[in-house]
């Protein structure tokens, strides 16, 4: 009527913490341009104590966490959103060493992802009975070889950019491939998760629906995913489509979800995780379609 504002209604939007590295953008690709949610990029270790933070400015609602944090961190659940996983190689989780035979009783680490460090420590002690000690380590930005310690572990992106020289480095484990061999099972390295408290809140239901409806768009584009981002996160194209596209898994699966629960419970044995359950959303019970 004439004379008579009209408002648009405010849209509650749902905070989503997450890092932008290559191995993500399957899952948070196009996630901007989603009205009901707000996409946060953090670094990845303070992901998942922000699901569970009383700073309104800080708290996130759902965040893409590190596997093994959603044990080590009391009170998440994860949801049937998709995660980052393998099922064999995944050439970007890799330990580098001199020594091509001997043990491995020191490894430096790039320890911005924790479910690698734990993973990396229960490969070595299942097939070499030795547990590291772990020494935080930062990859330089242009490392000479005297950067490198003898035994290294690298995570993500910087393996495709700036990884040891195999000539002194003739030992290189892909972790994934190695939890492959060992258990015959995919592994998992992150996934949505939620503070348990809200599993049950309408706005994580529709949050994780409309995330979930993502990863299925994405997956139909990821050729053209990696290929877009190629060139400006400093990766080769052809092998930019062959890391997302034929080496990372990004559903969670009944395999996966076995894989996981093997994993945590090794890392228990180890001390290296807390020893109780993952608290896994059952995706029966998010009936909501977005």
């Amino acid at each position: 009527m004439p004379g008579t504002s009209q408002t648009e209604p405010i849209v509650q939007k749902t905070r989503i913490a997450a890092v932008r590295y290559f191995n993500t953008l399957p899952l948070i690709e196009g996630l901007e341009t989603v009205s009901q949610l707000a996409l946060d990029l953090c670094p990845p270790s303070e992901i998942a104590s922000r699901l569970r933070s009383t700073d309104e400015h800080e708290r996130a609602d759902i965040g893409l966490v590190s596997f093994i944090d959603t044990v080590r961190e009391e009170g998440l659940a994860v949801l049937p959103a998709g995660a980052i996983g393998c099922f064999g190689p995944t050439m970007t989780v890799r330990i580098f060493a001199r020594n091509p035979d001997g043990p491995i009783e020191t490894l430096h680490a790039d320890v911005e992802s924790h479910t690698s460090v734990v993973l990396a420590q229960v490969v070595l002690a299942e097939t070499t009975g030795v547990r590291p000690t772990i020494v935080p380590f930062a990859a330089p930005e242009d490392p000479t070889d005297a950067d490198w310690p003898d035994a290294v572990l690298l995570i993500g992106d910087k393996v495709a950019r700036k990884a040891p020289p195999a000539n002194d480095f003739p030992r290189q484990i892909d972790l994934g491939e190695a939890w492959k061999a060992m258990t015959g099972l995919p592994f998992v390295y992150a996934a949505w998760a939620c503070d348990a408290s809200r599993a049950d809140d309408p706005l994580i239901a529709t949050a994780c629906a409309l995330l979930d409806r993502q990863r299925r768009r994405n997956a139909a584009r990821l050729d053209h995913i990696a290929s877009t981002h190629a060139e400006r996160m400093r990766w080769d194209d052809a092998e930019a489509r062959h890391y997302i596209g034929s080496l990372l898994r990004y559903e969670l699966t009944p395999e996966d979800i076995e894989g996981a629960e093997r994993f945590v419970q090794m890392a228990a044995a180890l001390d290296l995780c807390p020893d109780r359950p993952i608290n896994w959303i059952d995706p029966a019970a998010r009936p909501v379609e977005a």
